[in-house]
């Protein structure tokens, strides 16, 4: 089991972690009704905290980041020696942790994607899980949430008796909302990007050969072109600009800096 704490990267504190950890701490959190945001970072979720002080407060103030990218687990192991040989990916640890939670008997929730996705997701994990308990499954209203909307949000689900939340909303959407969730709803609340549509089969995976050469974002453009192209082509060359930067040490960020949100209407 690896966990080191939080290291700098770009200004972002992410976990020097790996599966057996990071479930570790999930579910003992889940097991003591502790609030515990968690999110796992690619290079565009890594570039959301660089570009926004509001949102680097956000994710500098969850309790678990995990390297979800593998440039993310390269560039903690250039900076800082981790030697980690393998990345903490939103997909992966989401099964992981229902397969953790099956185990343990604690209820989990959806929250996110589309209805349709949602019944597909729910009978392919409890297939895989026969003991997984599935407390609820609530699609995303692609709208704004005011306090109202969310105080009913955390009612439903805590209503439901799950003890773990997993958010599917899209990055930076979803990091929002285990910042806001977390502590009205006293439980490990996961943002887990595209795990839903891949436990789903709503979309394809990329192989383990191009998942581990640190080509999935590649492999995601041919697949949606339109979505994503105009994303990786601003954060990628800018991430490794900046790595370099802080390599080097003619950059040093500071995590510190950043500025706490208001209160805010939520997008979801």
């Amino acid at each position: 089991m690896i966990e080191r704490g939080k290291r700098n990267v770009l200004g972002v504190l992410v976990d020097e972690c790996d599966y057996e950890a990071a479930v570790a701490m999930v579910i003992a959190a889940a097991q003591r009704r502790e609030p515990f945001g968690v999110t796992a970072l690619a290079v565009h979720g890594v570039m959301t905290g660089v570009d926004d002080p509001e949102q680097r407060h956000r994710l500098n103030s969850l309790e678990l980041v995990t390297p979800d990218g593998q440039p993310v687990r390269w560039a903690m192991n250039l900076l800082y020696g981790s030697h980690l040989r393998d990345r903490v990916y939103g997909p992966r640890l989401t099964f992981e942790v229902c397969a953790a939670a099956s185990a343990h008997r604690l209820p989990v929730y959806f929250y996110g994607s589309r209805r349709e996705t949602l019944d597909l997701l729910v009978p392919r994990l409890v297939e895989r899980l026969p003991m997984l308990q599935v407390a609820g499954a609530e699609p995303s209203s692609f709208g704004r949430t005011t306090p109202v909307g969310k105080r009913e949000i955390v009612d439903r689900i805590r209503a439901s008796g799950a003890r773990i939340t997993f958010v599917g909303l899209g990055c930076p959407r979803q990091e929002v909302f285990a910042y806001e969730f977390r502590d009205a709803l006293s439980m490990p609340v996961l943002a887990v990007g595209a795990a839903f549509d891949f436990h789903a089969g709503v979309v394809k995976e990329a192989g383990a050969a191009i998942q581990r050469l640190g080509l999935e974002w590649l492999y995601r453009v041919i697949q949606e072109p339109r979505r994503l192209a105009g994303r990786y082509a601003r954060t990628n060359p800018r991430f490794v600009v900046r790595l370099a930067a802080q390599y080097a040490r003619v950059w040093r960020p500071n995590p510190s800096a950043t500025i706490a949100p208001g209160v805010e209407e939520l997008y979801a």
